[in-house]
């Protein structure tokens, strides 16, 4: 016997451990056969949520438009418009929306009956393109064998009508119509996407990426593609001091300190009290708050300290790991050693520009770069803060256990930000630890540094390097989530001169119309070039301007179409969802979406269009995903476990 053969005979020993007889494996089989001939799951495809959890929260509940398609298959012209959009409701927000119609409906059981039939028909539609046993997975332990009962079909009774009338009549009469009506709707929102994908950027401007992300530990089935923001918190979470004083300046910008202190239980007190000590003669005008509605401005005055200070503090702890890494290539970013106290001006660029604010009492000229000792006791406690927060590290071990830099699924690659080229097309070369590498292999070592920072915990020196890279892949001019040369910040904090501003984005965002570029990139994955697909997030589409967001014929979309609300006016809309369903491709445009309170109080929806982009020829089942490759490999090794027992190799048991 080969090597070969007496491993595969191992393997299949194994096997028989849980397929014992003839029986069981060939039942396995025509079970895993009858799969792969079922329609394939939908697929959700999102990008830069940037926080906006109402939002998200919202686009999930509705599935992208989907619920209200599927209300309108099942009744057509069976309800009324008003009717559509209050079933509608009710299965979005099911708890809110039942506290208003016990409030105002005379003949509640009616309702109840009524609203049980037609959730009960929604859910036989969403049902029906999956297995029995994975609906059964899904439903509600408490009332699985109920949902079961209704939503099959039972030949053998005659009177079927009768008998789910009496189910949803003995319901109703004791008492348990509300939270039956809860179950199902769920289930509803549960069965609608069969898989989603985030293509980076749960985090940045928004109030609410912790609460995001509670929801996505939650969710059935997800993965991640880490953006720029993504990678920041990482490293932050890693405790890598550049990562966190960022973390905190954002934070401070855009008036969001209240995710971190109450959304992560982070404390800012240390900070606080040392940038009111240091700064409260300082100018902070520069330092303004973008806040958004939801802003204290009581807090206005200590918030532009705070940023001040944490900013400062930023483009020191920047400085110390650009001097450690040479080969970051980013030595024009070291401005704080450029100033001029005196002419209150910077070199930069080969070229001096004044300065709007000189005004740093912690930055000694002679050495600009070093934090002062109370910087480095508030970053040091800020750090252990950071680090010894649960609610972080689990949301950032999920974001590593679910994510990575890209994602190869079901024919389609998908990554946040770009593939780093140069004008011609070619893929970059980046040092990484001495050592050159690009396309796949760039994406592949990066990935490995980023996992590196959080887990090389047996190797401190090695994982202090990670950490630095976790930065590098934050901001670096060849990093591919962030696809520019430059992070311009000083600049536009100091230099009213706007051509300072100026970041150059990557070759790659020039070539993104030229089919041969993109079936290069996907040739680099090993993708087939005629059905594959890049799906792309990080730069909004400016729809006013009439940018699209699908080239060259659907092979690369970009779906950040401006989830977070800092981008609407750019955009002009309020998002995509890329859809993949087995008839085809389609990417939804959102319509900017008021509230959950709205929706709840007034039934308005978010406004969404459809654009196809791509129908199938054929529908397309399971066996055509990878799921379906797996399942035949499965099949495979049952069918050599039957011939194995059939032809003596191995013996039956339990028959």
């Amino acid at each position: 016997m080969s090597q070969q053969e007496s491993m595969e005979l191992k393997y299949l020993k194994s096997l028989a451990r849980q397929y014992p007889n003839i029986a069981a494996a060939s039942t396995e089989i025509i079970n895993l056969q009858a799969i792969l001939n079922l329609p394939k799951g939908t697929e959700h495809f999102l990008t830069d949520i940037h926080g906006e959890y109402e939002q998200f929260a919202h686009v999930l509940k509705n599935g992208s438009g989907a619920v209200r398609r599927t209300i309108d298959e099942v009744f057509e012209n069976a309800l009324s418009n008003k009717d559509k959009k209050s079933l509608a409701t009710l299965i979005y927000y099911p708890v809110e929306k039942l506290d208003i119609v016990i409030s105002e409906e005379d003949n509640i059981e009616d309702w109840y009956k009524i609203t049980l039939h037609r959730l009960v028909q929604i859910t036989k539609k969403v049902a029906s393109k999956y297995t029995r046993s994975k609906v059964r997975k899904a439903l509600p332990k408490d009332f699985a064998y109920i949902i079961e009962e209704l939503i099959t079909e039972k030949a053998d009774i005659s009177d079927k009508e009768g008998y789910y009338n009496e189910i949803i009549h003995t319901i109703i009469r004791i008492g348990r119509a509300q939270d039956f009506i809860i179950a199902l709707s769920n289930l509803i929102q549960r069965l609608v996407i069969d898989h989603l994908h985030i293509v980076g950027d749960i985090f940045d401007r928004g109030p609410g990426p912790h609460i995001i992300l509670d929801t996505l530990i939650n969710y059935h089935s997800v993965d991640i593609q880490w953006g720029n923001h993504d990678i920041l918190w990482m490293g932050a979470a890693c405790g890598q001091l550049a990562c966190i004083a960022t973390v905190i300046r954002i934070a401070a910008r855009y008036g969001s300190l209240d995710t971190l202190e109450d959304g992560y239980g982070i404390n800012l007190i240390p900070l606080a009290t040392f940038a009111l000590d240091t700064y409260s003669n300082t100018n902070c005008d520069t330092f303004s708050i973008k806040y958004n509605t939801d802003y204290n401005t009581k807090d206005l005055s200590l918030d532009m300290k705070i940023h001040k200070a944490i900013a400062i503090m930023q483009f020191k702890l920047e400085g110390q790991v650009i001097m450690k890494h040479p080969e970051f290539l980013m030595d024009d970013r070291l401005l704080l050693d450029k100033i001029d106290y005196e002419k209150k001006t910077v070199m930069a660029y080969g070229k001096e520009y004044p300065m709007n604010d000189t005004d740093f009492p912690t930055i000694d000229p002679k050495n600009p770069y070093a934090l002062t000792p109370d910087e480095e006791q508030v970053m040091e406690r800020i750090r252990q803060a950071f680090l010894k927060c649960e609610k972080l590290q689990k949301h950032v071990r999920f974001l590593y256990s679910n994510g990575g830099l890209y994602k190869v699924y079901n024919s389609n690659l998908l990554y946040h930000g770009c593939m780093p080229m140069d004008g011609e097309g070619n893929f970059l070369s980046v040092d990484v630890d001495g050592k050159d590498y690009q396309g796949k292999q760039l994406y592949d070592i990066l990935d490995n540094y980023a996992r590196k920072g959080y887990y090389a915990k047996n190797d401190p020196a090695e994982m202090r390097k990670a950490q630095d890279y976790i930065w590098y892949i934050w901001a670096g001019p060849n990093s591919p989530v962030f696809g520019k040369d430059k992070m311009t910040t000083f600049e536009r904090y100091f230099i009213e001169d706007k051509e300072t501003h100026k970041e150059t984005k990557n070759a790659y965002y020039s070539l993104l119309d030229h089919e041969d570029i993109l079936n290069k990139i996907l040739d680099e994955f090993e993708l087939d070039t005629r059905k594959s697909h890049i799906v792309n997030g990080h730069v909004p589409v400016e729809l006013k301007k009439g940018e699209s967001p699908i080239k060259c014929d659907g092979k690369l979309l970009i779906i950040d179409g401006g989830f977070s609300k800092a981008y609407q006016g750019k955009t002009g809309i309020a998002g995509y969802t890329l859809v993949a369903n087995s008839h085809g491709m389609n990417l939804v445009e959102h319509r900017p979406f008021v509230s959950a309170e709205d929706a709840i109080r007034n039934e308005t929806d978010m406004v969404s269009d459809n654009i196809l982009i791509e129908t199938a020829k054929r529908r397309i089942l399971v066996a055509d995903t990878d799921i379906g490759r797996e399942l035949k490999e499965s099949i495979g090794h049952l069918e050599k476990l039957l011939n194995a027992y059939r032809d003596g190799i191995l013996i039956e048991k339990g028959i």
